[in-house]
């Protein structure tokens, strides 16, 4: 099994995850070396790669949460011995909601060993979570996932609300914007900088979605598509249209 993540090799929710996990499966860990939040599914591609085991079974990449899993699965041997039955990234310290999916590092790590054919969970959780209790309840839904889904690339986003003890749900992505998305600030010489990243989250109404099971104390469990085409085609044909 592989467990990777965004907040770096040594992060206490990956370490936490790793070491639930060990008692159903030998798993090895290739995450980023630093923390790459927000980076989506960059591949680095301009410039080499550093890969160094850090402990047994526990390998940083100087890259992306893509990266690391990419180099895991394409490694010959050098991180995994064979492919692997699953791959968990996480435990995220933070959450993944809505429209959070499209610029996770955590979902997009999950999302790349799905894309090449093994079942994969994204795992977050608020600051407010117990991990060890999140750990936990990920094994649960891990062999859940793999029992239902053995060898088919299937991915799964799944958030934990404040506290240690929960119920889960099947939920679709929730409508979450973010307010002061940038700041400008001004240098001691007077120049401007700034910082993308908004102070607040606002969560809109949409039943059945994971940010309402968040609201609701409830660990959302969602199914995310790999394939992102829109089956409302009508669109893309008055489009595809004016060039007859």
């Amino acid at each position: 099994m592989l467990v990777t993540n965004d907040d770096g090799v040594g992060s206490e929710g990956i370490l936490q995850l790793a070491q639930a996990m060990r008692a159903h499966a030998d798993v090895v860990v290739c995450a980023p070396r630093d923390n790459q939040s927000a980076t989506s599914h960059s591949l680095t591609l301009s410039r080499v790669l550093r890969l160094r085991e850090v402990a047994e079974g526990r390998f940083a990449v100087d890259g992306t949460p893509a990266d690391s899993v990419f180099v895991a699965l394409e490694s010959e041997g050098r991180v995994l011995p064979r492919v692997p039955d699953l791959c968990l990234s996480g435990i995220n310290h933070g959450l993944n909601l809505g429209v959070d999916v499209f610029y996770s590092g955590t979902v997009a790590a999950a999302r790349e060993a799905a894309l090449r054919g093994i079942p994969a969970l994204a795992l977050s959780a608020d600051s407010a979570a117990d991990l060890e209790a999140a750990a936990a309840v990920s094994v649960q839904l891990a062999l859940a996932l793999l029992a239902a889904s053995p060898g088919v690339g299937r991915l799964l986003n799944v958030n934990f609300p404040p506290g240690r003890s929960w119920t889960a749900r099947a939920t679709i992505m929730g409508r979450r914007t973010y307010e002061g998305g940038v700041s400008f600030r001004k240098d001691p010489r007077g120049a401007d900088y700034l910082w993308i990243g908004g102070n607040s989250a606002r969560h809109h109404d949409a039943p059945g979605s994971d940010t309402e099971a968040f609201d609701e104390g409830v660990v959302g469990v969602t199914p995310l598509a790999l394939d992102l085409t829109a089956k409302d085609a009508s669109l893309a044909e008055t489009v595809a249209l004016s060039l007859r």
